[in-house]
């Protein structure tokens, strides 16, 4: 026993065999991340890809996909989403507050007494408002600012490069924001949970100023009723501002969303506005119906015309394209008010169908149903459609056909039409759609390989 403890001593003290055995293990490692990396391409070879493209509806159309395939993996990221809600809230106060004040700013006029000052030989002037908002509608108003230090605070936490004219709450690709979101979810959670126990209103200073939990919840009584008031309709409405048409409305559900024990539901989760700046990869797996266990990518990009250069590499390794046309026939692009956005939806597919690199893609095409507001002719915006009737189901035909012609003439070879209106926010609806368009991408996929 004792040469053999002298060996080993001799072994450890030998600077050659110890670096042998440093080497022995670091090619260890080398082999096993080889065989990890080699294992993940093999999974991913095997896996669905499908692009999400389109200007708006891809991150609603995701978090469908998400519900209805994927739920654990859609609910574990509850407490992220809790904040962008609560942010999208905010967001809808703060253009309401805003509307207010200039309501209140250019309603104040100058009245001229007549009686001159004293000492200094002029009349007096005192100024009047003719606005039918009152001091209650002001000290609500103040009573509300310290929700707009917060929106400010995340948005730039989320976004630290983001300007000042950014209309939407938005988020770098690859930036961790989930992450991030959960960690300001959890750091304020503790006592945050704790005062929801108690049945009084906690105050703004009872929080973390920066809680946004916190603090909607103590301006809870403040934002129902100014949003209910009739006054304060009735200046939005002469002003021709339509807060439930902004992206990410929940005003109507302050009164469930500003308490400290608020849990989003699901619908609140696919009704939340998120922008993603970049391309966005999502990976999860299929937790229910054909091919359980089955991985699938799905890459949310940017729909404005500078994000597109970054499509093309994902061109030649994905199954199916879902292009959303929303039928915005009436609206203009942001980045340029001179190019009508289905007019822009057209054209991009246009090139997705005449892509040869996408001539074996399944290309599916959601049509967001369209909404004809009183007084709008179609054919104002789109002289082609003529004197068809201007009603929904005729305009979404007109389109429809539009589409499929488009898609029949250019593609580099014949292939299947698949198209559905869509309205992206009705999960139950959504959801039906999903099933047979995942039935169809699965049996293209297994074509492709063979299977079938």
């Amino acid at each position: 026993m004792a040469s053999s403890s002298l060996f080993a001593s001799a072994d450890a003290d030998d600077p050659l065999a110890k670096q042998q055995k440093d080497a022995q293990a670091v090619s260890h490692r080398i082999d096993e991340d080889i065989q990890e990396s080699r294992k993940a391409f093999e999974r991913r070879k095997k896996a669905i890809k499908i692009l999400l493209l389109g200007r708006v509806g891809k991150s609603t159309t995701l978090k469908n996909f998400q519900l209805a395939f994927s739920p654990q993996h859609f609910r574990s990221e509850r407490a992220a989403w809790r904040t962008i809600i609560q942010l999208n809230l905010i967001r809808s106060i703060k253009r309401l507050l805003e509307v207010l004040q200039q309501e209140l700013d250019e309603s104040t006029q100058p009245l001229r007494t007549g009686a001159p000052d004293k000492g200094k030989g002029k009349a007096a002037t005192v100024r009047f408002s003719t606005s039918p908002l009152t001091d209650q509608h002001r000290r609500m108003r103040m009573r509300l600012s310290p929700l707009l230090p917060i929106e400010e605070q995340l948005t730039r936490r989320l976004l630290p490069d983001a300007n000042d004219r950014l209309q939407d709450v938005c988020v770098r690709a690859g930036s961790g924001w989930k992450g991030l979101l959960a960690g300001i979810q959890q750091d304020g959670g503790a006592d945050g949970q704790a005062r929801a126990k108690e049945p009084r209103r906690p105050s703004t200073a009872e929080g973390r100023r920066d809680d946004p939990t916190a603090v909607l919840a103590a301006c809870r009584d403040d934002i129902i009723a100014l949003w209910e008031d009739p006054v304060v309709r009735a200046v939005l409405k002469r002003r021709g501002v339509r807060l439930q048409d902004m992206p990410g409305f929940f005003l109507n559900d302050a009164a469930r969303i500003a308490t400290m024990g608020y849990d989003p539901t699901d619908e609140d989760i696919v009704r939340a506005r998120l922008r993603t700046l970049g391309v966005e990869e999502h990976r999860f797996t299929m937790e229910s119906g054909a091919l359980p266990g089955s991985e699938w990518y799905i890459y949310d990009v940017g729909g404005s015309r500078n994000n597109r250069p970054m499509w093309i590499p994902y061109f030649d390794d994905i199954q199916a394209i879902i292009f959303l046309a929303p039928l915005a026939f009436n609206l203009m692009l942001e980045e340029d008010t001179k190019v009508n956005r289905l007019e822009d939806s057209i054209m991009l597919w246009k090139e997705i169908c005449q892509n040869p690199l996408l001539a074996k893609t399944t290309l599916i095409l959601f049509l967001n149903k369209a909404t004809l507001a009183a007084g709008i002719r179609v054919n104002k915006y789109v002289p082609s459609y003529g004197d068809q009737p201007n009603d929904v189901q005729h305009v979404t035909k007109y389109f429809r056909d539009k589409f499929r012609g488009y898609h029949k003439r250019l593609s580099p070879q014949a292939r299947s039409f698949y198209w559905h209106e869509t309205s992206v926010v009705d999960t139950r609806s959504t959801a039906a759609i999903l099933v047979g368009v995942r039935e169809g991408i699965l049996r293209a996929h297994l074509q492709s390989v063979n299977v079938i």
